[in-house]
């Protein structure tokens, strides 16, 4: 049974812990565009790269991992020197991963309610409103979080609920409201690049300032009856131009 492109990808992100150079087939080296600034492009092979993290010892933990077309999107856990949470997303194309980009935040928390940045659903349902949730999540990122409209942040929310992973907030809608809104962490959306989706579960990619640093903004929803009912992210402050390691965008 051939191997689903989510299954390959899980794979490939393995491997950076087993050091094993096979699952790396997937990715197409000759034409892999790395959107990661502060990786080199094509300076080091994947076998060699992964081969040399893999003796670090490091450890992965793929928590969810969805397809939305040619679109793989990744929640995992890393501990190489520290533990991180990340978003991986790869493009597909003539069956091999051809592009990437990613976003990697130091682990923190549990969250004042008890929530990890990982824990929760991980299986994808209600694929049949894909597109409806990912029309929902689009909608709410340009009104609520680009153009600020917070007063409007509840009617998104399930029952004007959210269970919340942010290891800074809390369950509910009311501490999001008050963070988005009070200027105090001086956290703005300016921008909304791509939402990915498979089923329940919506990915948006934004980029903005986080105290007054540019910074990308992945956030993982899980949709329950057409609203937003639970929340995950990583914030990640992005480079500036001259330390970039390759010339493709964060986005």
């Amino acid at each position: 049974m051939t191997a689903t492109k989510a299954d390959q990808i899980r794979a490939l992100l393995k491997s950076i812990e087993t050091g094993d150079p096979g699952p790396i087939a997937v990715v197409d080296q000759s034409q892999y565009i790395q959107h990661n600034p502060q990786t080199h492009e094509g300076s080091e092979g994947l076998e060699a790269l992964f081969k040399r993290l893999s003796l670090t010892q490091p450890r992965v933990n793929i928590v969810r991992a969805f397809e939305d077309g040619d679109f793989v999107f990744a929640h995992t856990e890393y501990d190489f020197s520290r533990r991180n949470i990340g978003f991986e997303v790869f493009r597909f194309e003539n069956g091999r991963a051809v592009e990437h980009w990613d976003n990697i935040q130091k682990r923190m928390g549990p969250n004042a309610s008890g929530r990890s940045m990982v824990d929760g659903p991980i299986e994808a349902l209600d694929l049949s409103r894909t597109e409806a949730n990912r029309a929902l999540v689009r909608d709410f990122c340009e009104t609520v979080l680009v153009a600020g409209q917070f007063e409007r942040l509840e009617d998104y929310l399930a029952g004007g609920h959210l269970i919340q992973h942010n290891p800074d907030l809390t369950d509910g809608a009311a501490p999001l409201r008050a963070y988005l809104s009070s200027g105090a962490p001086d956290v703005a959306y300016t921008r909304l690049h791509r939402v990915l989706a498979q089923g329940n579960f919506v990915l948006s990619v934004c980029e903005g300032r986080l105290n007054g640093e540019p910074t990308s903004f992945y956030d993982l929803y899980r949709i329950e009856e057409g609203k937003l009912a639970e929340h995950w992210d990583t914030r990640e402050t992005i480079p500036a131009r001259s330390a970039w390691k390759n010339d493709n965008g964060k986005f």
